[in-house]
């Protein structure tokens, strides 16, 4: 019964972190700005560690069930 909870929580957490990681290469490519308004190599560093983290949750979640 509680393995419905975790499963939902692992695909949400692993789709947003590889979505924010496709989100952070495809503007860091384009030499687009990855925030607006925030300068550009603490944005892309922020958002690739915060992709990275997402995805590594959301796998552990998904594993654990």
């Amino acid at each position: 019964m509680e393995s419905g909870p975790a499963v939902l929580g692992g695909a949400v957490f692993a789709l947003f972190g590889a979505a924010l990681l496709l989100w952070t290469g495809a503007r860091t490519a384009r030499r687009a700005p990855v925030a607006l308004g925030v300068r550009p190599v603490p944005a892309a560093v922020l958002s690739t560690v915060f992709g990275v983290l997402f995805l590594l949750l959301g796998v552990w979640l998904l594993a654990g069930v």
